[in-house]
C-alpha cells in the first residue's frame, strides 16, 4: 500500500509554511490522539501515520526534498520519515517539539531563565514608626537591616579563590533535564545543579558557595513630609543580595504613624480638641492653642460657644506628600462643667439660675418639645 502524501495527511495543501504545518499538525495530533479513540482500532496507526508525516515537513531541508522527490526522498533505510534507527513508529522528537512549544515556558518558567547561574534577591520589608511631628516635617533616619549582602571574599561568584563555575555535567548549563514518558516529554529541574545550570566544584568556604552572606546593613532612609501611616517607600536594590552573582532586590519601607497626645489627623487636617471653662464659654475670650510645628496660635471664643463648636486655622494641618497644599487645623471646644464647688460657689450658682431662665434657649426649646409629647401621648 502506498503512502498517503504528507501534506493530504497534515490536512494541508503543497508548499504551506512552517506555521501552517505546525497548526495542521496540532490540529490532527489532537483529533487522532489514541486516548482520545480508544474505540477506533485505526487510531494508532493514523497517529504514526501524522507525526511521521510533521517530523519530515518541520525540518525545512527535508521538506525541500520532500517537496522534490516526495516519499522517495527517504528511501534506503531512513524508515519513510523517520530517524535512522527510530523506525516508522517512532515520533517522539515531533511531538516534543509541538509540547514544548505550548507548554514549555509553563513546565520551566521560560528557557532562557534556566540557563541564568544568577538569580536575583529577594524583596525586603522594613516597619519604621514615626511621630506625628516627623511626618509633618520629614527628617532623615538611620536604620539597621538584617540582610544578606554579596560575599567579599568570592565576590559574589561562590566560588573559593577566584575559580570560576564549571558547567553542569547532567544538564549541560540548561538548568533542566528532559524525560520522555510515551508520547510526551517532560522538563524537570536538574537534579545535579538544582537548576542552576552550573556546578562549584571548590565552594567558597565563607557562604558555602551561595554567593552572599549575612549581615546587619546601616541606611539612611530619607522620609519626607506628609507621609501617612500605609505610605511605601521603595529603595531600588537594597534588598537581599542575588544568588552568585545576580541582582539584588528592593527594600520596601512601610511607614506607621504614631497617635497623637494632642492631635487628631484626618488626611491633611489635624483635630484638636481643647477643654474651655462654663464662664469663658459665656462670656467669651481669647485662649492660646497650639500648633503642630511647635508654635502657638490664638483663638477668639465667641461669648455663647457650645460643646462642639469648631473653629478653623488655615494652613496649619499637615503638608502632602503629592502636592504642595497644606491642610487646615480645626479647634473644637469641650465646655467643662465646674467640680468640687464651694458653699458659695453653689449659692451663687443657684441665684444665676433662678435669673436664667431666658439664657437658655436650647434647653427651653427641648424640654418645650418634651411636654408637647407628653400631652399628645395622654390623648
Amino acid at each position: 500500500m502506498s503512502k498517503r502524501d504528507y501534506y493530504e495527511v497534515l490536512g494541508l495543501s503543497k508548499g504551506a509554511s512552517g506555521d501552517e504545518i505546525k497548526k495542521g499538525y496540532r490540529a490532527k495530533a489532537k483529533e487522532l490522539h489514541p486516548d482520545r479513540n480508544s474505540d477506533n482500532p485505526n487510531a494508532e496507526t493514523m497517529f504514526k501515520e501524522v507525526n511521521e508525516a510533521y517530523d519530515v515537513l518541520k525540518d525545512a531541508d527535508r521538506k525541500a526534498a520532500y517537496d522534490r522527490y516526495g516519499h522517495a526522498a527517504f528511501e534506503g533505510g531512513m524508515g519513510g520519515g523517520g530517524r535512522p534507527g527510530g523506525g516508522p513508529g517512532d515520533f517522539s522528537s515531533a511531538f516534543s517539539d509541538v509540547f514544548d512549544d505550548l507548554f514549555g515556558d509553563f513546565m520551566s518558567g521560560g528557557r532562557g531563565n534556566s540557563r541564568n547561574r544568577a538569580s536575583r534577591g529577594s524583596d525586603l520589608r522594613y516597619n519604621l514608626q514615626v511621630t506625628l511631628e516627623d511626618a509633618y516635617s520629614g527628617l532623615q533616619k538611620s536604620i539597621n537591616i538584617p540582610t544578606s549582602v554579596e560575599c567579599g571574599s568570592c565576590n559574589g561568584t561562590g566560588a573559593e579563590g577566584g575559580s570560576e563555575p564549571t558547567t553542569c555535567p547532567t544538564c549541560s548549563g540548561m538548568g533542566k533535564v528532559r524525560a520522555t514518558q510515551g508520547f510526551f516529554t517532560v522538563e524537570r529541574t536538574c537534579p545535579t545543579c538544582s537548576g542552576i545550570g552550573q556546578m562549584i566544584k571548590n565552594p567558597c568556604k565563607n557562604c558555602g558557595g551561595q554567593g552572599r552572606a549575612e549581615k546587619d546593613r546601616s541606611l539612611s532612609v530619607n522620609i519626607p513630609a506628609g507621609v501617612e501611616t500605609g505610605t511605601r517607600i521603595r529603595l531600588s536594590g537594597e534588598g537581599e543580595a542575588g544568588l552568585r552573582g545576580g541582582p539584588s532586590g528592593d527594600l520596601y519601607i512601610f511607614i506607621e504613624v504614631r497617635e497623637h497626645d494632642l492631635f487628631q489627623r484626618e488626611g491633611g487636617n489635624l483635630f484638636c480638641r481643647v477643654p474651655v471653662s462654663m464662664t469663658s464659654a459665656a462670656l467669651g475670650g481669647d485662649i492660646e492653642v497650639p500648633t503642630i510645628d511647635g508654635g502657638r496660635s490664638r483663638v477668639k471664643i465667641p461669648s455663647g460657644s457650645q460643646s462642639g463648636r469648631q473653629m478653623r486655622l488655615r494652613n496649619k494641618g499637615m503638608p502632602s506628600i503629592k502636592s504642595s497644599q497644606i491642610g487646615d487645623m480645626f479647634i473644637e471646644l469641650a465646655i467643662e462643667t465646674p467640680v468640687n464647688l464651694t458653699s458659695r460657689q453653689k449659692e451663687l450658682l443657684r441665684e444665676f439660675e433662678a435669673m436664667s431662665e431666658d439664657n437658655n434657649p436650647e434647653s427651653k426649646s427641648f424640654f418645650s418639645t418634651v411636654r408637647s409629647f407628653w400631652d399628645t401621648m395622654k390623648g
